[in-house]
Parts: C-alpha cells; structure tokens; sequence
C-alpha cells in the first residue's frame, strides 16, 4: 500500500493581526501576508490565522514549517494587477517555457500546509480566454458588446480578457523571448497553486477556485497529501484542470470533489524528448473518495506522461456528468510508460463520451513518413506504452462508448484487465491497434448479457 508521510506542524498559533492589519490595499495585505508567514518560518512554524472577510491581495510564497489557515468566511482573494506578477521561465510539461508567477507558491519548501474551510480565488476570469461555443449565444453576445476589441480578428471565435494577452497570442508564444515577455504577461498565465520541488506538503478543507490556467500542480514534490478539499472552475474555464499531478512520489488525494473546465484529477510526467532527460516518473500514487462534476476526464493519464506514470491505485470514486470517464492519452513523439495502473469501485453516471478511453493520437504509419523531415521522432523511444492496467467493480450508468482504444500499433496499449463491471453504453467497444485486452464477467445493460472474451485488435 501507499504510505504518504504526513506533515508535522509544530503546536503553536500565531494571528494575522500579531504582524500587521488587512485593509482593502492589495499591495499592503500582500505584504502583510507574506511578512507573516516569513515570520513564523523564522519563528520555528506553527498555525498561521487569517481572519474572516474579503483579503484582496498578491502572490504569496509559502515557507517551511507553516500551515496558513484559512477560516469559515474568509475568502482571499489574488486580485491580478501587472505590478505582481512576473514572467520567468519555469519548467510546464516538462519542458522549460515561459510561465507568469503563481499568486501561491510552494516552491522548495518542506513541512507545509494550507488548511481551513475559507476559500481562495484566482482571479481567473481576468485572465483566462474564452471561446464562442462554450457560452450561450447570449453570454457571448455579452462579452463582445463590453470588450469587442479584445476578440482574436483572425479567430473569431476566441475572445481574450486584455489587449495586453490578445497581443501576446497574435505574436504567438515562440515568437516571444524571455527579455520581452513581461510585456504579454497575463498571455503566459500561471497555475493557481504551484507546488515544486516540496516535500510533506498538505492542503486541506479549502475552495481553491477561478484559477488562470490549472488549479493546483504538484511538480518534482514528494509525500503531498490533498484532503477534503473543493476544486472549482466554470465549465468553460480555459485549461482549468483541478489538479495534476506531474512527476510526483507518494501522492493522495481524497475526499475532495472536482467541478471544472478540464481534466479533473490528472497525473502528468513531461512530455517528449526533452522530458525524458529527467528520470521522475509519477508513481505512487493514492486517489480515493472522491467526486467529479463536470470536467474532461474524471481521472487522467497523459497526455504529458513521457516520464512514466506507475503505481497508481483509484478506488471509491464517482464521477456525474464528465465528458470521459478514465481519460488516457498521449501521441507519438512523447514516449514513456504508464503500467501498474489499478482503478476500483468506481461510479459513473451520466458521461458525455466514453467511460475508458485510450487514445495515442497519432499512427505508426504517420510516424514513419514524417521521419525524414521531422527529428522528433528518432528511435523507438519515442514510442508511448500503456500497459498492466485494471478497472475492478465498478458500475457505468449511461455512457456513449464503454470502451476505446485507439493505438498506435497493437503493443502501445496491452494487458488491460477489466472484471466485475456493469454498463449501459450506446456502444460497446472501439477497438484500434491493441492487444491483450481482457474482459472478465463484464455486464451489458442493454442486453444483460455477460461479457467474457479477451480482444486483440
């Protein structure tokens, strides 16, 4: 089993007040804050107590040794205003690009938490684009009549919150260099809650929500710990993923519920060649007791996983109303291995698309063809695998497709085990480029037929 180490917050409380007052000032609330958690690093950590009310304020950084508690009422909010935010490069996908700084940074911190049942707001809405179709003809209608110039002339269906991200987007982001990138800030838009190379990390109890791209990112972190904790963004939010989950060891997250504009819960690990330099697979991983609303995938695989993702368990999860169920994705050219995956009693009920899909993009044929002008793709390492991976009594009410898989050839997505599991599906399987895939007393609803047969396809 999975064994998470906890964190140890020394028995010691400290108030907001004891280093300062809040006001309606975002600048001086934002040093107030975070000359208290300073504070109370230096001090030996302990219980650091925000008070109930609207905190508007800026970017804070954690420390060691403290848990910042967010009250019942309090609800602290990370105005965006360009004198707080900064460009810097940073590692996204497992590659180095250039990110905007987060307004909550754990970065290279041991022994941190953030608890309470108050609730953080990221401004999101300032920040993020929104395209035409994800709105109503009328709430459309009503962004183009307060800010028609910040719609993309070349795409019209994508509209931007500020000139400043519209002309980051027209430049385009390779076009963009580190020395002028301030200048487009909000284009490169940060993660809400940033947790980086940290070890015993716990959020626990809070809303964390309205983020400008994902929510929360363990990254390169060990032995973080996400409880009870409620995860929000508007359906539309552009890359509003709840949580990924990228290159970590001795993760949980439970009792949590997700409603959000991607993927909900995500385990990522870099993508392509460059990705692969660094040997640190996701793995050891503890996803229990939680609830997905709306979002692209319950839980998800890829489709950064070039790193490897393994030793993962899900079980007493459900998701209402995603668009896919247990989401797995990658394409040629990102390489790595997902295997000893393990996913039980899990509930989904009302899916747009599919319960499980796998889906590697692109095809070997393709491959092949684009070696000669394209260095991408070199070796067979460039080759993802999905592998050794079971789903185990669970139940499917209503789905589009029960199963799809999509390869790239028949070993990319091999021994898949799936038993004691009930659907009702428009249809059963889509099956591409696979092998070894092993369907153990699973029941059509439809027909109530048993479903016994190992496919190879």
């Amino acid at each position: 089993m999975i064994t998470v180490e906890s964190v140890d917050i020394i028995d010691k409380e400290y108030e907001i007040e004891d280093f300062g007052s809040l006001s309606c000032d975002p600048f001086e609330n934002q040093k107030t804050i975070q000359y208290a958690i300073d504070s109370v690093s230096k001090l030996g950590g302990g219980h650091l107590n925000l008070i109930p009310g609207i905190i508007e304020t800026g970017p804070i950084c954690m420390r060691d040794n403290v848990d910042l508690h967010i009250p019942f009422n309090c609800y602290l909010k990370f105005v965006k205003k360009e004198e707080f935010y900064h460009t810097q490069m940073f590692n996204y996908e497992g590659m180095d690009a250039i990110r905007t700084n987060s307004p909550i940074s754990i970065h290279n911190c041991t022994n941190v938490a953030i608890t309470g049942s108050g609730v953080i707001d990221g401004c999101g809405d300032d920040w993020r684009p929104i395209k035409d179709w994800k709105l109503t003809p009328k709430a459309w209608q009503a962004k183009l009549n307060i800010l028609n110039e910040y719609l993309d002339e070349k795409n019209t269906k994508l509209w931007y919150p500020s000139l400043t991200a519209l002309a980051g987007a027209k430049k385009g982001r390779d076009n963009i260099t580190l020395e002028e990138s301030q200048q487009y800030y909000d284009f490169f838009r940060p993660v809400l809650l940033s947790i980086y190379k940290s070890n015993k990390v716990l959020i626990q109890g809070i809303t964390s929500s309205n983020s400008p791209a994902w929510n929360i990112h363990p990254l390169f972190s060990t032995n973080v710990t996400i409880d009870s904790v409620s995860v929000k963004n508007e359906y539309y939010a552009q890359n509003g993923d709840g949580i990924d989950i990228e290159s970590c060891t001795n993760v949980e997250v439970k009792n949590s519920n997700f409603a959000v504009g991607d993927d909900g819960i995500c385990l990522k690990s870099g993508k392509n060649k460059e990705a692969r330099k660094i040997a640190i697979p996701c793995s050891n991983i503890y996803i229990h007791d939680n609830v997905v609303y709306h979002a692209h995938g319950g839980i998800v695989i890829g489709s950064e996983m070039s790193r490897g993702v393994n030793n993962v368990y899900a079980d007493n999860n459900t998701f209402i109303g995603t668009d896919v169920g247990l989401r797995f994705k990658s394409s040629m050219g990102r390489g790595g291995v997902v295997e000893d995956i393990h996913f039980d009693n899990i509930s989904m009920i009302d899916l747009i698309g599919e319960a499980i899909i796998f889906d590697l993009g692109y095809s070997l044929e393709k491959m092949k063809s684009e070696k000669l002008d394209n260095d991408t793709f070199e070796t067979e390492e460039d080759i993802p695998y999905f592998k050794d991976i079971t789903v185990s009594n669970s139940v499917i009410n209503n789905c589009n497709t029960f199963l799809k898989i999509n390869g790239i050839n028949e070993d990319t997505v091999s021994n898949i085990h799936i038993e004691n599991v009930s659907f009702k599906a428009k249809t059963n399987f889509n099956l591409l480029n696979c092998k070894n895939i092993e369907v153990v007393n699973v029941i059509d609803n439809n027909s109530n037929k048993v479903i016994n047969e190992v496919f190879n396809a």
